[in-house]
């Protein structure tokens, strides 16, 4: 058995003239969570529908559990998709139930009991799908995804519209999926939950991998550039200072950029003798500053954006 759960090689696919993905090269392992990001329209789409064989490569292959061509419908494989669609006049037991057999997997009343108890939608057994919320329809279809145990669990923006309780009840079901031993891929634009559960995060960006890579080892490829400050007056401004861009603004707090990273120690001074501090501290990049570098408009052909970070 392949120690890797997907592998692209040099795969292509053009849309008439567009070409939306390049010679994409990618490895996600078995038994990990791997983040997809990308900006709209970066190729990140396409990726994940080559990945369930809705769309077949122009060029390269696409080794899914193994195998090199198979189905949309292949049993190991869930899919929770970012458009959701869920028979809105059947009760949601009755629908997890269609599910499951969908896939071969017929014994099946215990592990939607268990699923529904884990979400806490117990109480929603019997009801229809149109009655629930956006919320709830949004965890039974989660449940619809994985209810067959699949080895590849594919999520395209699986917290999109729930409150922070049922995010994190959905966050601590992915990583029990892990835990399982199941292969997650996680398609997110929420950089922050990216961050705290994907081992491995890849970007893509006008069709080309740009980071591929652990959190730690993309960072360390970024310079320690961002300082957040907090002064002791709340209504003070901050002062003039020399190579500082990005300057944002948070209750007493200051987080902003500097443009050589070498100058902390002088900031740090040149603040201190113009403003009473209680707060000073240099930090790495966050996950979001890295995408927002390389994503932003002016940056569609400089430096980041055109460069890839491969690492492992």
């Amino acid at each position: 058995m392949s120690e890797q759960a997907i592998e692209l090689r040099g795969v292509t696919k053009r849309f008439g003239q567009h070409v939306a993905v390049q010679q994409l090269d990618l490895s996600v392992p078995r038994g990990s969570i791997y983040g997809f990001i990308g900006p709209n329209g970066s190729g990140k789409t396409t990726t994940l529908r080559m990945i369930l064989r809705i769309f077949r490569p122009d060029e390269g292959q696409v080794v899914v559990l193994g195998r090199p061509q198979g189905s949309v419908a292949d049993d190991r494989l869930g899919y929770l998709p970012e458009e959701r669609g869920l028979y809105k006049r059947m009760k949601v037991r009755d629908l997890l139930t269609y599910y499951a057999r969908l896939k071969g997997f017929y014994r099946c009343r215990r592990e939607i009991d268990d699923w529904l108890e884990r979400l806490d939608a117990v109480g929603w057994a019997d009801k229809k799908i149109d009655a629930l919320s956006k919320g709830m329809a949004q965890k039974v279809q989660f449940i619809a995804a994985v209810i067959a145990r699949p080895e590849l669990v594919i999520l395209d923006e699986p917290f999109s519209g729930l409150d922070p309780v049922n995010m994190e009840a959905l966050r601590d079901a992915v990583l029990d999926l892990r835990r399982g031993g199941a292969t997650v891929v996680f398609s997110t634009h929420d950089m922050t939950m990216a961050e705290r559960m994907c081992d491995t995060i890849f970007m893509i960006f006008r069709g080309h991998k740009v980071l591929d890579g652990s959190l730690d080892t993309i960072q360390a490829q970024y310079p320690a550039d961002r300082v957040r400050v907090q002064l002791s007056d709340p209504l003070a401004e901050l002062p003039p200072l020399e190579g500082v861009a990005d300057v944002q603004r948070h209750g007493r707090c200051f987080e902003f950029r500097m443009t050589n990273p070498e100058r902390g120690q002088q900031l740090l001074q040149q603040m201190a003798a113009a403003r009473p501090l209680t707060y000073f501290e240099v930090v790495k990049p966050s996950l979001h500053d890295i995408f927002v570098r390389i994503a932003r408009p002016e940056n569609g052909t400089g430096s980041d954006s055109a460069r890839e970070t491969r690492l492992n």
